[in-house]
């Protein structure tokens, strides 16, 4: 499907209409949902049927709030939307009572004009970078269904790659939109956690959440963060010659599959021809993450403390394997969820000194390539091997509370592979620039 600006650009010249582009959706979902496709809980199609000629009617009269007005989007089934309920891709939730009003962040997109299409399938509650659910069914990878798509925005992540959608809200604690993003060959951006409203969403983790989109390029991606944050940042690319990108070769860059490895040097090898300074240091420090959240870190502390009454009366709803974690947060006392805070705290101030001399922080996304799907469902061990090795590198930018933005690096015919620009808090604009002429100098070679 084109970028946001590609459709918008159709739309104001009158090539499409925006009820054309919602049915062709709706068309492709329902062939989709008819295949045993599980990217979405469901569908309002006929809510979205509306939206969409209320929105060509308001193109007419000269009324268009931004790029998304008119365009087909998902929404995470964590995301109140008025009239429906939030389960989080879990049954515990599913006979809760309707929204009474919208997610900030889905309000937001309504102003801009966005239609939506329905909510889309996750991990149960966020707590898995895996995207499996055994409630819903797992979405598929969309290059190869018996591969995962990854979690927890896994039926966002979908939704767009198979063209059901233009753009997919999601949210990310520890890499749920950059690690679908990256096994499906998307773009994904997780903003500085306190840009983007969290209320009228399911929590995970309160100190880590945060909500981005997943989409086809850097310019959806700055467009979508424009209207979901309701700040206006210069994203202006920036020239590539003389920035300098750090890139660790310790925890972040150790045990990468050989795809992996190949795609992320490759498109560094680019970047130097460009005119770009590759710099490689070494960041021992993070060699003491897995040390810290070895009882659950902050996820499972904080989970337990949302859920610890549902467990009670509804622990044989949950898929077993997040109960199993959410219950690690009934460990933790009070000292020490004090510690993974000052913990916290400590490595984000190392943090500003080891990357204080770079432009951005270039990482592989996830260590490997997108896994099977049969050994996760069958084996707890692969299961949670697995899971903290996906979310191994993405994790580090949220305990950091940082920005990043995945964008594909591969080579078409290769496994989709992620290549990551971050920076610290507040970095975004710079995030987005960088991303914008790394884009480019990829889509070049």
């Amino acid at each position: 499907m084109p970028t946001i600006r590609e459709l918008a650009a159709d739309l104001a010249a009158g090539r499409s209409t925006s009820v054309e582009l919602v049915e062709q959706a709706l068309g492709r979902i329902q062939a989709h949902r008819g295949a045993g496709g599980h990217a979405y809980i469901s569908v309002d199609a006929d809510r979205a049927l509306a939206s969409a000629r209320a929105s060509d009617a308001a193109r007419a009269a000269g009324y268009v709030p931004s790029p998304l007005a008119g365009l087909p989007v998902s929404i995470k089934d964590l995301f109140d939307v008025k009239g429906e309920t939030s389960a989080s891709g879990s049954r515990v939730l599913a006979g809760a009572a309707p929204a009474a009003n919208d997610a900030p962040a889905v309000s937001r997109l309504r102003a801009a004009g966005a239609v939506l299409l329905g909510r889309t399938n996750m991990s149960e509650f966020a707590f898995s970078g895996l995207g499996l659910n055994p409630h819903y069914g797992t979405p598929a990878n969309p290059f190869d269904a018996k591969r995962i798509a990854g979690g927890s925005s896994a039926g966002g992540a979908v939704s767009v790659a198979l063209d059901m959608a233009v753009a997919a809200l999601g949210t990310d604690t520890g890499g749920s939109v950059r690690i679908p993003s990256a096994f499906c060959g998307l773009t994904g951006f997780k903003p500085t956690a306190r840009r983007v409203p969290l209320d009228g969403a399911v929590p995970l983790s309160r100190s880590l959440d945060s909500v981005g989109p997943l989409v086809r390029s850097v310019d959806c991606c700055a467009i979508l963060d424009a209207v979901l944050s309701g700040e206006a940042l210069d994203t202006e690319a920036l020239p590539l010659a003389g920035l300098r990108f750090g890139v660790t070769g310790d925890y972040v860059g150790a045990d990468l599959s050989q795809p992996v490895r190949d795609s992320f040097e490759r498109a560094l090898a680019m970047l130097a021809a460009a005119g770009a300074v590759i710099d490689r240091f070494d960041f021992p420090e993070l060699l003491e993450i897995p040390q810290i959240n070895s009882r659950g870190g902050l996820v499972a502390a904080e989970a337990y403390a949302w859920h610890r009454q549902l467990l009670e009366t509804g622990a044989a709803q949950y898929d077993q394997r997040v109960a199993q974690r959410i219950q690690r947060g009934k460990l933790q006392g009070a000292a020490d969820y004090i510690d993974l805070l000052d913990a916290r705290r400590r490595l984000r101030a190392v943090a500003s000194r080891r990357l204080r001399t770079f432009d951005a922080w270039l990482m592989p996304t996830v260590a490997v390539e997108a896994p099977l799907l049969a050994p996760l469902e069958s084996d707890d061990d692969a299961f949670f091997a697995t899971n903290a090795l996906v979310l191994r590198n993405p994790t580090v930018i949220n305990f950091l509370d940082g920005c990043a933005l995945s964008l594909p690096c591969h080579r078409a015919g290769e496994p989709a592979v992620g290549l990551a620009v971050c920076g610290l808090a507040g970095d975004d604009a710079k995030v987005l620039q960088i991303s914008r002429s790394v884009e480019a100098a990829l889509a070049a070679c």
